[in-house]
């Protein structure tokens, strides 16, 4: 198993589209007009958007948010990516996805990089999501919390 998390990204236009809404790549490669690869050091956290469409309209609508895994650690298997993540939220729908867009958006609203955010909020938002409740907001206090435990555990 390779040290990183590798996420392909397929792009075809009114068709596919696989986006990386936020996330710090360690590596990117181009492989065709609408193929890239990214590569994620262990630990890093990311959100995947997945849509697809037909004549009909839109058929998928996806977003999941990951933290990729050290050689050895168990992690769930997701489509494009590989070998998978630690799943901190997967939803589906457009109505869930688009609230999960605007949770990043205020996250990024606040200064903070939603890849940086603790990993519990991205939980809890698929928790409450998921049971079409409203999340708690993140905020800079939780973010600090955040910031203060991790310097003690790692």
């Amino acid at each position: 198993m390779s040290e990183v998390t590798t996420v392909e990204l397929f792009w075809l236009e009114k068709r596919i589209e696989n986006r990386i809404r936020f996330g710090k790549p360690a590596s990117e490669r181009i492989v065709d007009h609408h193929r890239r690869i990214l590569s994620f050091l262990p630990g890093s956290i990311f959100a995947l958007v997945r849509w697809t469409s037909n004549d009909f309209g839109t058929i998928l609508s996806r977003i999941d948010i990951l933290r990729a895994v050290a050689p050895g650690q168990r992690y769930s298997t997701v489509p494009w990516v590989s070998p998978g993540g630690e799943s901190l939220l997967r939803l589906s729908g457009w109505p869930k996805v688009e609230r999960v867009l605007q949770l990043i958006d205020a996250v990024e609203s606040l200064g903070i990089d939603p890849a940086d955010a603790a990993p519990d909020y991205w939980h809890h938002a698929h928790n409450r999501l998921s049971v079409n409740e409203t999340p708690r907001p993140y905020t800079r206090a939780r973010h600090q919390a955040w910031l203060r435990r991790w310097r003690i555990v790692f």
